[in-house]
């Protein structure tokens, strides 16, 4: 048995914390040399943007579980009321999520 085995545990998370720590710090370093309106930050940015448009054109045309029940133009017209709130209100998204969660949740009830 070797003297570290009952420390396995401690070493684990202390070894983790480092690793966190580690890249924290380069992220300090390197964070005045990143032009966030430079042409990588741009891309990184549409490609966030575009995996989340594909995960909410995923999410209502076609759902799994019980989401999927509700039929297609509730979901759409549940998520047209929301946009059209956040545009309406100035652009506030908890305006927006608000309004479309409410109609969403009339429709369902209503049915």
């Amino acid at each position: 048995m070797s003297g570290l085995e009952p420390h396995g545990p401690e070493l684990a998370v202390l070894a983790a914390v480092l690793a966190s720590f580690g890249w924290r710090a380069l992220g300090v370093v390197f964070a005045n040399r990143i032009d966030p309106d430079g042409p990588v930050f741009r891309w990184f940015t549409c490609c966030s943007y575009a995996i989340l448009a594909g995960l909410l054109t995923r999410l209502l045309v076609l759902p799994i579980g019980d989401l999927s029940e509700v039929g297609l133009s509730i979901r759409l017209g549940a998520a047209a009321l929301g946009v059209a709130a956040f545009f309406a209100s100035g652009r506030n998204l908890l305006i927006g999520v608000l309004v479309a969660t409410g109609a969403f949740a009339a429709a369902v009830a209503w049915l």
